[in-house]
């Protein structure tokens, strides 16, 4: 695929595959010859007042 700008966000799934081919070697497991590190947790949240009122009249427009 050509035209292809890895500085810009990919608007098809083709430019987001060929934008894939971009990810530097020492990413690719099998190039580095070691795993890659695991994801982290992701961190606990709740719902505070702020982020309720964001929200709060969501029906309206629903």
């Amino acid at each position: 695929m050509t035209g292809v700008n890895p500085a810009t966000e990919p608007e098809t799934m083709g430019e987001l595959i060929a934008d894939c081919a971009h990810l530097p070697s020492t990413l690719w497991p099998s190039a580095a010859g070691t795993q890659l590190p695991r994801p982290r947790a992701a961190q606990p949240w709740t719902v505070d007042d702020a982020c309720h009122a964001q929200v709060a009249d969501l029906d309206a427009y629903v």
